[in-house]
């Protein structure tokens, strides 16, 4: 069974990681090469949709860090979680809702996340 926290705090070591070669390693270990990403805002797949889709809202959101939002919770081959986004003590900008899908235990195969709030 995986470790679903851990596999959570990995991915948003993706999201935070600004370095592209840094963030491009992340993704490989992590994503199986044809992961899918699913949200309101876009649908990719592959190493490179993820990688690009990653560094277009690193860039929106300039400063602002990913962390988790409570517990992670999963069975099977699948998590969910909370996840903000913004400043270190601050009210978050962003809180998003994740299910991940897991391959061989500590891959991603498939993400699908939702918008709980959004700036205005």
């Amino acid at each position: 069974m995986p470790e679903y926290r851990t596999l959570a705090e990995r991915y948003l070591d993706v999201w935070n990681a600004t370095e592209p070669g840094t963030r491009r390693a992340l993704i490989e270990r992590l994503f199986t090469e044809d992961a899918t990403y699913t949200d309101p805002l876009g649908s990719v797949r592959g190493w490179d949709g993820v990688d690009t889709f990653v560094a277009g809202a690193q860039e929106q959101f300039a400063g602002l860090t990913f962390s988790l939002g409570g517990a992670v919770d999963g069975h099977h081959d699948t998590a969910r979680f909370t996840w903000h986004l913004g400043q270190d003590g601050a009210e978050p900008v962003v809180i998003g809702f994740d299910v991940i899908v897991t391959e061989d235990e500590d891959r991603i195969s498939r993400i699908y996340g939702f918008l709980d709030k959004v700036p205005g």
